[in-house]
């Protein structure tokens, strides 16, 4: 309540209708695969073009070094291809795979700086860094207060901790700041001769000593310009490296006296008159396929941040159909759909291991999973290769994703992803008849198919569920949306009072919401009543419930289902009928 201490007309503002709720995203993928680079641990990264994906994740993966776990980049360019717009990435590597760096018992830098490539890879091999001398700040002396104490004309930018130099005629003596405030510097060495110019134009100038690293992996290029290795200065490497998308940088002369000496030349070696000094990176490995195992798709959390395969996917809340294309291990497929299922708010698209071509053997796999939350598609998709400059053979799931992607956008959620052209595929592993499809489609394997003049089409719709109320895709996904947009939408009821005020509300909220999803097409009924119904209020909560905190609303929903089989009965029309 507002205290109203002095006479006056008082203006106060406040909510009484329903508040617009936004519908929540259904076409953001979520993929899992083995990359050239990448980071392998914390979040998955948000990639909204195949250019967007090769840079961050590198090219194609060879067939001969990986084999079926080479089909992410595949999977991804597969996905926009068949309009999918935006996709989480996560990457994963073999045990064996090594990060590039610069150890080596020939460089002095390895003593003294510890870089490396930001994630393992043989790419990593590829990076050359250069560095230059630099320096942050400079002055002139204007008077000496003792052997070591100086007034300066500008103490700015001189930390304690920074090595100087001072320059007169051509000479360089160098020194460590070891106090700087109020344009008086001390240094932890005296300097020799006259020190003080207190001309316009000085010839004699004390200068911070600091080094530029150049960093180049490809076409990309990072600059981070005057840097030290000065631990408390806000300028120290590691600190500012930390941002590289390229390399990482550990300072191993923390804790120790280097002396007064310039660090380029304790980094190369060499007098900072030598101008440049470069470093090349070796031993990144992508590691071998024989390590390779389901637990790196599986990924372990080790907290925010530190999370790795299926599990990074924890710290992102807005992927809403995953995939981890060419790996068919029922172990990872599993986890992948205990995942979404304990989540509830994504979708799964499996794929079916190649060589099971057969019914009996797709069978086999089949019979593995019983989840509303997932899908599966067969066969491979025979589509051209940029890496080897011939046709192969990719998982679905990639091309499969991107079609509920598209459809979504063209038709929205209620629509079934399915009578859709797969873009970018020009032939199938195998063809599947209308026989074998009367086998598969009933049991959950949703085949793709080419028909004579009108393209291979996906054509199928439905999950892996055992349940009948949950046998199409389309009915899951648009509960999926159902649920995390009012989710999302009514956060605003947390703390609110409990009350019929409140009640009302909520009631105006999602009414609004579902009779806007009605009119979309993606309930069925000729009016708002016959497509939902809302109850809230003492119907659905005891006198407990309020006390306990607890706003119950039951809403029920008609969902629309795909016409899956089409019949026309016909039959002959007599003269005197």
């Amino acid at each position: 309540m507002a205290d109203y201490l002095s006479p006056g007309v008082y203006v106060e503002e406040f909510d009484s209708g329903a508040q617009p709720l936004e519908g929540a995203s259904t076409s953001t993928a979520g993929f899992i695969g083995l990359a050239q680079r990448g980071e392998i641990e914390g979040v998955p990264q948000l990639v909204t073009s195949v250019a967007d994906f090769h840079r961050l994740f590198g090219s194609y993966l060879s067939e001969n070094e990986f084999g079926e776990y080479r089909f992410l980049s595949y999977a991804v360019e597969h996905f926009f291809l068949n309009g999918g717009a935006r996709c989480y990435v996560m990457r994963v590597a073999p045990t064996d795979a090594k990060v590039a760096t610069n150890k080596s018992d020939s460089n002095k830098e390895s003593a003294i700086l510890s870089i490396a490539s930001k994630n393992p890879g043989t790419w990593g091999n590829q990076v050359r860094i250069v560095v230059v001398p630099a320096s942050k700040a400079k002055t002139q002396i204007y008077e000496v207060l003792s052997e070591t104490q100086f007034r300066v004309k500008n103490n700015a930018g001189f930390n304690v901790g920074d090595i100087v130099a001072f320059e007169a005629a051509g000479q360089k003596q160098y020194s460590k700041v070891v106090a700087s405030q109020d344009n008086i510097i001390e240094l932890a060495e005296e300097l020799e001769g006259d020190v003080v110019d207190a001309g316009l134009l000085p010839s004699k100038v004390l200068t911070t000593c600091e080094f530029t690293l150049h960093v180049f992996y490809g076409d990309e290029a990072e600059t981070y310009e005057r840097v030290s290795l000065n631990i408390s200065a806000a300028n120290h490497v590691e600190k500012i490296v930390s941002r590289s998308n390229i390399i990482t940088v550990k300072d191993l002369t923390v804790g120790a006296d280097l002396g007064s000496i310039a660090p380029f030349e304790v980094l190369s070696g060499e007098n900072e008159s030598a101008g440049k000094f470069q470093i090349a990176l070796s031993g990144g490995s992508n590691g071998s396929i024989g390590n390779v195992t389901p637990d790196i798709f599986m990924g372990v959390d080790r907290g925010p941040g530190k999370r790795t395969g299926i599990q990074s996917f924890i710290d992102n809340d807005v992927v809403s159909i995953m995939a981890i294309p060419g790996v068919t291990e029922p172990t990872v497929q599993l986890s992948l759909v205990a995942h979404c299922e304990n989540l509830g708010s994504r979708f799964a698209v499996l794929d079916i291991p190649r060589e099971k071509t057969k019914v009996a053997d797709v069978m086999t796999h089949r019979n593995i999973f019983d989840s509303s939350y997932a899908a599966m598609y067969n066969p491979w998709l025979q589509v051209f290769d940029p890496l080897d400059k011939r046709n192969i053979y990719i998982p679905p799931s990639g091309s499969v994703i991107g079609i509920y992607a598209r459809s979504d956008q063209s038709r929205g959620v209620q629509k079934a992803p399915a009578n859709e052209v797969v873009r970018g595929a020009v032939g199938l592993d195998c063809q599947y008849n209308k026989g074998e499809q009367d086998i598969l489609n009933p049991q959950g394997v949703n085949l793709i198919r080419a028909f004579a003049g009108q393209g291979i089409r996906v054509w199928g719709a439905r999950t892996t569920s055992s349940n009948g109320l949950w046998k199409y895709v389309n009915v899951r996904r648009l509960f999926i949306f159902l649920e995390e947009s009012i989710k999302n939408g009514t956060n605003w009821v947390v703390f609110e009072p409990n009350d019929e005020q409140l009640w009302a509300r909520v009631q105006r909220t999602i009414d609004a919401f579902l009779t806007r999803v009605w009119r979309d097409g993606a309930l069925m009924g000729g009016s708002p009543s016959e497509a939902f119904y809302i109850n809230i209020g003492r119907s659905t909560m005891t006198q407990d419930d309020i006390d306990n905190g607890r706003l119950i609303c039951v809403i029920g929903v008609s969902p629309v289902k795909p016409a899956e089989f089409v019949i026309f009965r016909i039959t002959q029309k007599t003269r005197e009928e």
